[in-house]
């Protein structure tokens, strides 16, 4: 009986030693995540007078994340896990995976012309454009932004039937708001839903986001950051025409996580959900070392601080001319995926490698040069190999 007591007991201790050195080992980890972190981001936030930062990363399928500073300096609010910040060109990932999930439903297509869901287009320039691509800044030439003189959809359908390409679709790329903001526009009428409602009410609560928004409710305004200008002016995003399908989204450190998680195939999702998003990363063009994706813009693994600010800096929004990819490219776990985002207050960058299973997630309450977001991404990422 003895023997048997004290077998148990050994056990016990055993089991008891092995969690402890679990436990301490996962701490030792964190401890360097966190190191790494610190000293990519702290000199950044103080070079440009950044009151606030979140960032996460994610290692091997676990999520960390590191908060600096505050949501607001008049408050004097910390940023937390909790901390809602507004995401910019980002939010157009969210688009991409939402049409993309539409087309494995066989609720559109994105070899479809424009016209098909939007028959006033029918015998426009406009009409004669895919659905690929809207999604791949590639249609034949807009503006960065929604001309001023455009403030309803009524206005937008008129500017949009009088829109003349200053290229043939899918020889160039200009970075533009309008198309990708057409792309979910199109898609939301196609399935006969509001475009924010169809966020709110299915994509988001799909992936699991639990402060994902494209309007702010009330009861979550407290945890809004605030955003400031390069003066240092409280600012925040106002409405504007398509500009909750372009860059309207306002979301958490710890849902973005989350969302990276899913393009690396580490959390449970529904099968036809999580197909849509590994499409979101096919190759349609190639511009200059940048693979174009639906959004998405990626990189041949193992990829240069050199290369992947080139093609995250301001050239990127000139018109450059691509090579179109044929057959498209298929997904890919041997990149650097990645996308940056900027609202007049606001400043944010993800990127994710599938083959390594590493990610990281980097949110500001002020638009610092993406050259700089980029330069703490890949300081952090490499640092974790």
């Amino acid at each position: 009986m003895i023997s048997k007591v004290t077998s148990l007991l050994t056990c016990a201790m055993l089991v008891t030693g092995a969690s402890m050195a679990v436990s301490h080992a996962a701490e030792e980890q964190e401890t360097e995540i966190k190191d790494l972190v610190d000293t990519a981001v702290r000199p950044i936030m103080e070079k440009y007078g950044v009151p606030g930062v979140a960032v996460g990363v994610v290692v091997e399928g676990n999520s960390y994340l590191f908060n600096y500073g505050i949501a607001s300096r008049q408050t004097k609010m910390p940023v937390t896990g909790d901390t809602i910040f507004e995401i910019g060109s980002i939010s157009k990932t969210f688009v991409a995976t939402q049409a993309s999930w539409a087309q494995v439903n066989g609720q559109i297509s994105l070899s479809d012309k424009t016209s098909k869901y939007l028959p006033s287009m029918q015998g426009t320039e406009f009409g004669e454009v895919s659905l690929m691509h809207l999604g791949t800044h590639t249609a034949g030439g807009f503006p960065l932004q929604v001309p001023d003189e455009v403030t309803t959809d009524d206005q937008l359908m008129t500017y949009l039937q009088k829109w003349k390409p200053t290229y043939k679709a899918g020889t160039a790329r200009t970075y533009a708001n309008p198309s990708i903001g057409m792309l979910g526009f199109i898609t939301a009428k196609a399935m006969n839903k509001d475009f924010g409602a169809l966020m709110q009410g299915e994509l988001f609560p799909a992936l699991g986001l639990k402060s994902t928004y494209v309007e702010v409710p009330a009861t979550k305004m407290a945890d809004y950051a605030q955003g400031y200008t390069a003066k240092d002016d409280p600012v925040r995003v106002k409405p504007a025409v398509l500009s909750s399908e372009a860059y309207g989204v306002k979301t958490t450190a710890t849902d973005l996580i989350r969302v990276l998680q899913a393009n690396m195939k580490m959390v449970k999702l529904d099968g036809k959900l999580q197909q849509a998003i590994t499409d979101t990363h096919t190759g349609y063009f190639k511009v200059g070392s940048m693979t174009q994706d639906l959004i998405w813009e990626q990189y041949a693994y193992p990829a240069t601080l050199k290369t992947l600010q080139q093609g995250n800096g301001p050239d990127m929004l000139k018109q450059l001319p691509v090579k179109q990819l044929t057959p498209p490219l298929a997904p890919r776990d041997d990149v650097w995926i990645n996308k940056t985002g900027s609202t007049s207050g606001f400043g944010g960058y993800v990127a994710f490698v599938p083959k390594k299973r590493i990610g990281i997630v980097i949110l500001a309450n002020k638009n610092f040069p993406n050259v700089e977001r980029v330069r703490i991404a890949h300081q952090v990422l490499t640092g974790l190999e």
